[in-house]
């Protein structure tokens, strides 16, 4: 019963470091408003429900990998995470905060590309751990190509 709850516990630390940024950075509506967006631009409801599920399935990775490994021993993994996580919390900052379609299309591009060594990265230690992250990869490669669009389109 212990490593249910310790398990559990795990689990919701991760997945609130996951969400950090949506709950330090606020949504500025006005300059969101202001953007033109393309056409294939899902809505800010779907956003976050998607968002949501894609932190629950990178902590549901983490966790099987955090089970099995000491992640402060593996430094690629370790390495590869904190850049994947860190670009990820950046963007609320960059986009929203900063007001940037140029730095929300960089991070961007850098979340993409780091999930695509953090999937390589799991995978060389969890081949169940990785498909967990695909979400992660497939959601960011249609983010990259929606940054570059609105970057072009508004300046």
């Amino acid at each position: 019963m212990k490593h249910y709850v310790n398990s559990i516990l795990l689990f919701s630390i991760v997945l609130l470091l996951w969400l950090l940024s949506g709950f330090i950075f606020e949504i500025n509506l006005d300059y969101y408003n202001l953007l033109s967006l393309p056409n294939y631009t899902l809505s800010g409801n779907y956003i976050s429900i998607i968002w949501f599920i894609i932190y629950i399935t990178n902590s549901i990775s983490i966790i099987l990998i955090l089970r099995k490994y000491n992640i402060f021993k593996n430094y690629d993994y370790l390495y590869i995470l904190l850049t994947t996580y860190l670009s990820s919390q950046l963007f609320l900052y960059f986009f929203f905060y900063l007001m940037s379609p140029f730095l929300g299309f960089i991070i961007t591009v850098v979340t993409f590309i780091s999930s695509i060594f953090w999937f390589l990265e799991t995978k060389k230690l969890n081949k169940l751990a990785s498909y967990f992250v695909l979400p992660y990869i497939i959601y960011s490669l249609y983010a990259v190509i929606l940054m570059t669009h609105v970057y072009v389109i508004n300046f």
